[in-house]
């Protein structure tokens, strides 16, 4: 099928058989999950022919990997490689990864660990599984453009440029988002500290001295004595005969 119909054919067909097994036993499971699966057996293709590349004949490279190649190779005027896809097994495309680590958590770790270690390989802890192995976030946002911070001086009208169309803007003017965002945030602090009504005079005003507070001194004609001073002795009056 892979010959003569391609890697779409397979892929369908091997979906469908493996679910025939399933759903005859009352399994049911969604397509998705052996997609993945079938889509990473046909992920390799072999070498016929290397061109103008550094690839060698008969070598199993990762299909993306051969079609950024052959794309540079192209840009440059020269001749891409062809290749014709392989078909492997689930062990096999297991162990036929670039990440010696995802390899090596599958099976024939010592072997695989050997070789990474005399080849002096590095992992670039590009996939999922290898990632999750040493504890780090799966790379899963990798092809999405990251959104550039955007500052304050970028919201600022330029110098000479009409606000509006209606007059020259003040220094320091902020439009767009910017000042959306700052009345906004304005408008909730002063909901946030707004004095509910009929409590207008329980607030005190900055400055000002609370009304029968502890401490006050008395008022004049109030009958009360003048309050003496630490130090100070009160001074007697003689007595008018």
């Amino acid at each position: 099928i892979l010959r003569v119909q391609g890697p779409e054919a397979v892929q369908l067909y091997l979906v469908e058989e493996i679910q025939k097994v399933y759903r005859s036993q009352g399994v049911n499971i969604n397509d998705k999950h052996i997609e993945v699966i079938v889509r990473q057996m046909l992920r390799r293709v072999q070498v016929d022919s290397p061109g103008d590349t550094a690839l060698l004949p008969g070598e199993l490279v990762d299909r993306f990997r051969f079609e950024e190649v052959n794309a540079k190779v192209l840009a440059e005027g020269g001749e891409p490689a062809t290749a014709q896809p392989v078909l492997l097994g689930v062990t096999k495309a297991s162990l036929n990864t670039d990440s010696f680590l995802a390899a090596a958590s599958f099976q024939e770790t010592t072997r695989i660990l050997t070789e990474a270690a005399v080849n002096g390989a590095v992992d670039h802890l590009l996939g999922l599984k290898e990632n999750v192995i040493i504890g780090k976030l799966i790379p899963a946002r990798a092809r999405v453009t990251v959104p550039e911070r955007r500052t304050v001086a970028e919201f600022m009208v330029p110098p000479g440029l009409l606000a509006g169309g209606e007059g020259e803007p003040e220094e320091g003017e902020l439009v767009g988002e910017a000042a959306q965002g700052l009345t906004e945030e304005l408008s909730a602090l002063a909901i946030a500290f707004q004095v509910p009504p009929g409590e207008e005079g329980l607030v005190e005003e900055p400055g000002e001295e609370p009304v029968g507070g502890p401490g006050e001194e008395p008022n004049e004609g109030s009958g009360e004595g003048p309050v003496e001073g630490p130090g100070e002795e009160a001074v007697a009056e003689p007595d008018s005969e």
